[in-house]
């Protein structure tokens, strides 16, 4: 496992200032917008996670590594593993957040644990994220990320198979549509573009859905099936999602405060995982 110590970064912290413009959110709706409808304004409220937009990456190219992710150092780790993923992350959301308003966001590791398993050495590291608006607090986030080796060959891990649910809609998987995504969240990573790299040094079959766009489709449809968002949201992705799947996005409804829901590949296996809560 690393040399270095990693527990070190624990409680190491940045704050960052951002925003999500009109244009932005005319971008984002392009991505995420149920059709027909209007994208958010200047000053309308902006939709749940879209806050992951105001605060985009500012490494230079220089600062890129080879898979397109800025270098870690600064407030990120230097684990010596070479594929970081975004496993999951958990959300309160306190009050609304608006277009073309300053955010701030002040962000903490709050632990980095070393472990070993089927898929060899790992290393995860879990932020938490204060998001704030003009009025204050608004959105409290745990953001868990994992990094590992590249395997020399593509082993997809168990399969869960596809729950029975109370409401399914397709999604519409496209190249476009994950480089757009790419786009609005500033996000390099090859996997998600760059088919020869994915196939040729990351191993995987095809391109991969992102993680985050994976959550915002999820939150989006329970969002407009229950008819306002949910007080809570939590994700966890248990199996890549690629380009070339079927993907469905299905809801369960333990009851009228509480969903789980998933993306669901090729009809018969689990994506993502998660969880919505309202308030009643």
């Amino acid at each position: 496992m690393d040399q270095i110590n990693l527990s070190a970064w624990i409680n190491r912290s940045e704050v960052s200032t951002g925003s999500v413009s009109h244009g932005t959110a005319q971008m984002a709706h392009t991505v995420l917008g149920a059709p027909q409808s209007a994208a958010p304004r200047e000053g309308d409220p902006l939709p749940q996670l879209w806050h992951w937009f105001g605060f985009p990456p500012t490494a230079s190219m220089d600062d890129l590594g080879h898979d397109g992710h800025p270098r870690l150092g600064g407030l990120m780790p230097p684990v010596r593993l070479n594929r970081r993923m975004w496993a999951g992350g958990a959300l309160e959301f306190l009050a609304p957040l608006y277009v073309g308003e300053r955010l701030t966001r002040e962000t903490r590791i709050t632990n980095v644990a070393e472990k070993s398993g089927a898929a060899g050495d790992m290393v995860f590291v879990t932020l938490e994220h204060d998001i704030s608006g003009e009025s204050g607090l608004a959105v409290r986030e745990q953001q868990d990320i994992v990094y590992l080796n590249i395997p020399d060959t593509f082993r997809a891990p168990k399969a869960i198979p596809a729950p029975r649910s109370d409401l399914s809609e397709q999604a519409d998987i496209t190249t476009p549509l994950l480089f757009r995504y790419s786009a609005i969240t500033f996000n390099a990573h090859r996997i998600h573009y760059d088919l020869p790299y994915t196939q040729e040094v990351e191993h995987y079959p095809d391109l991969v859905v992102h993680g985050p766009l994976q959550a915002n489709l999820l939150l989006g449809m329970a969002t407009r099936h229950r008819g306002r968002a949910p007080a809570m949201f939590s994700f966890c992705g248990v199996h890549p999602v690629f380009a070339s799947d079927v993907v469905e996005l299905a809801a369960t409804k333990s009851s009228d405060a509480e969903w789980s829901l998933c993306t669901v590949a090729g009809g018969t296996h689990q994506g993502m995982q998660a969880s919505a809560i309202w308030e009643i």
